[in-house]
């Protein structure tokens, strides 16, 4: 696995906020939450790992390169 350099850290962090809403879109994890599940952005760690709470009680975090989600404008309460 190749890790982030600082700047894409960084940019990474203001694109994912803590408290912004994400949608999974593609995870290879056989405990993943299935795409479209809906979570909040809990932190970006220093490899770029976007740490989210998904809606469905998982705490799976999104890996830099391996995993794709997508910020969404709605909050998951109203979806």
């Amino acid at each position: 696995m190749k890790y982030p350099n600082k700047e894409i850290v960084e940019a990474l962090r203001r694109a994912y906020p803590a408290g912004c809403t994400v949608e999974l879109v593609q995870m290879d994890d056989p405990l993943a939450p299935p795409p479209g599940t809906l979570g909040k952005v809990v932190a970006v760690d220093d490899i770029g790992t976007i740490h989210v709470a998904w809606r469905n009680g998982s705490g799976l975090g999104v890996a830099y390169g391996q995993d794709r989600c997508r910020r969404v404008d709605h909050d998951w309460e109203s979806a």
